[in-house]
């Protein structure tokens, strides 16, 4: 049926009309064209060039949609790894926040912690300072009453050696004397 159909489109060619002379003669050009395209074609379709082609088309198209499965497999794998990868990035930034979040919180505790040591150190110099003060003013204090009885001792000690006589003296440390026996005991 092809080769009936060749031949009918062959025959009604504008090479059958485009001379005078007739077209079934070897001095005719289109004639010997036509001839050799037909045996090409034959030659063709003898050698199962069309189902040869036709194979390799279809091997190329299945190489090629092979290509395309392997292609669709690679950029679901490189979804996946970006998702994965996505996820690792999402989870290392909340790693570092909550870091950082307790980096500050133990600053701000260390400040907190620190500046109460500060308080407790300034109030404990300050107590100490404090006792040093009410310390060295009870020693003026005992060495200002020390110093006032000393004085005091002496100008009695005067008065009484140019009030007494021997007889006073004598009556005055016996009294001591009984004075201090009173306390010993």
């Amino acid at each position: 049926m092809k080769k009936l159909l060749a031949i009918f489109a062959l025959g009604a060619s504008p090479a059958m009309a485009a001379s005078g002379k007739p077209f079934f003669s070897l001095s005719n050009t289109d004639f010997v064209v036509s001839i050799g395209f037909l045996v090409f074609i034959g030659i063709i379709l003898y050698y199962k060039v069309p189902a040869k082609i036709t194979g390799l088309l279809d091997a190329r198209a299945a190489q090629i949609k092979a290509e395309l499965d392997e292609a669709r497999a690679l950029r679901d794998e490189a979804k996946a790894l970006l998702a994965s990868y996505e996820r690792k990035q999402k989870e290392v930034q909340e790693q570092s926040d909550r870091i950082v979040a307790n980096a500050k919180e133990e600053a701000m505790t260390a400040a907190a912690q620190a500046k109460a040591d500060l308080q407790t150190s300034i109030a404990r110099r300050m107590a100490a300072a404090e006792d040093q003060i009410a310390s060295a003013e009870a020693s003026a204090i005992r060495a200002v009453r020390e110093q006032a009885i000393a004085v005091a001792v002496a100008a009695a000690g005067d008065v009484l050696a140019k009030q007494m006589t021997a007889e006073g003296a004598s009556a005055s440390i016996d009294a001591a004397i009984k004075q201090v026996e009173a306390k010993l005991h």
